[in-house]
């Protein structure tokens, strides 16, 4: 059996109740009376929204360039870290 045609389908956007118009000329929602028309989404963005939501995109992080490690100098800090070690153990009694 074929649905009946209820018209079109909207979610209100107050409330986010989903309804159909029954085809009838103003979509107001049947639970808190909102006329579908007044609805944000509807409206293009004023000028100022635009600058609002440039503003409060992330800027991309810079991210500063790492020197290459020289591992001859890595070694000798190791070595040098080793021998104070092995010279605190023959401190302890």
């Amino acid at each position: 059996m074929p649905a009946k045609d209820l018209g079109t389908k909207h979610t209100c956007f107050k409330c986010s109740t989903k309804f159909y118009d029954l085809k009838k000329a103003p979509a107001i929602c049947p639970k808190c009376g909102a006329d579908q028309k007044d609805s944000p989404a509807l409206r293009p963005p004023t000028a100022a929204e635009k600058r609002a939501r440039a503003a409060a995109r992330p800027v991309a992080a810079v991210v500063p360039e790492v020197d290459e490690v020289d591992a001859e100098a890595v070694a000798e800090d190791e070595d040098a870290e080793a021998d104070a070690d092995d010279a605190d153990a023959e401190d302890e009694p």
